[in-house]
C-alpha cells in the first residue's frame, strides 16, 4: 500500500475510539454499522483485525475497512 491509498484524518485530542473514528472518516453511517463491521472481523487496526469498538487509537494508527485506509494525524 502506498501513501496515496491512505487518507489522513486529523483528531483534536490525544486519542479517539475506533467507533468514533469510523464515523468521523465516513467509513460507516452510524454506530450500529460500525459495531457490525467490527463484530464480523472486517476492521483492521495497524494491519490486524480489531474486535473492540472502544479501542483507543492514537496519532499514527491506521484503520482499514472495505479496502479504504485512514491514518490518524494531529491537527
Amino acid at each position: 500500500m502506498s501513501n496515496r491509498d491512505t487518507t489522513d484524518i486529523s483528531i483534536r485530542d490525544d486519542m479517539i475510539r475506533l467507533g468514533q473514528l469510523l464515523k468521523l472518516a465516513s467509513l460507516v453511517e452510524d454506530g450500529v454499522e460500525a459495531a457490525e463491521l467490527i463484530k464480523n472481523g472486517l476492521v483492521k487496526v495497524n494491519g490486524e483485525i480489531e474486535e473492540r469498538r472502544g479501542r483507543q487509537l492514537h496519532v499514527g494508527d491506521t484503520v482499514t475497512v472495505n479496502g479504504q485506509t485512514v491514518r490518524i494525524t494531529a491537527p
